[in-house]
C-alpha cells in the first residue's frame, strides 16, 4: 500500500463502497462517508428507525466488501466490516461522529444509526 493511500485513509472522507447483494449476489455500490477515530475506520449513517439500510444488511450477510477511495488517492481496497451493535461500543463511537456532523441527537444515533468498523486488507494489522 503506497503512502498516498495511507494518507487518504488517515482522515475522514467521502468514498464509495461495493457490497454483495444478500439475495441477488450482485455488486451494490453506494457513496458514503467514512470516519477515522483514534486510528480506526468507521462507517455510519443518519438515524432511521423505520428500516435498516440495505448496505448494512448486505454486510451482515457477507462482511467482505470493496472500499473505493475516490478523492485524492484513488484505489479499490478489499475490506471487511464488523457491524457494531453493542450499545456501550456505539455510545463510545457515535458521539464523535455526531460532532463531525454537527448533530445533537446522539441518543437517536445510538438507537438507530448503522455503524460498522472497517478493516482494510494490508493496512497495519489488516488481514
Amino acid at each position: 500500500m503506497d503512502d498516498s493511500i495511507r494518507s487518504a485513509l488517515g482522515h475522514s472522507g467521502v468514498i464509495d463502497i461495493t457490497t454483495t447483494g444478500r439475495r441477488s449476489g450482485e455488486p451494490r455500490r453506494i457513496e458514503i462517508v467514512f470516519h477515522v477515530i483514534d486510528g480506526r475506520i468507521f462507517i455510519s449513517g443518519m438515524p432511521r428507525a423505520d428500516r435498516k439500510r440495505s448496505w448494512l444488511i448486505n454486510l451482515e450477510a457477507d462482511p467482505k466488501f470493496t472500499f473505493h477511495l475516490k478523492r485524492g488517492a484513488r484505489a479499490d481496497l478489499p475490506a471487511t466490516a464488523r457491524v457494531i451493535s453493542d450499545e456501550a461500543e456505539r455510545r463510545a463511537i457515535l458521539p464523535q461522529i455526531a460532532r463531525a456532523w454537527n448533530r445533537t441527537d446522539v441518543e437517536a444515533m445510538v438507537a438507530h444509526s448503522p455503524l460498522i468498523e472497517v478493516t482494510i486488507e494490508g493496512l497495519d494489522g489488516g488481514s
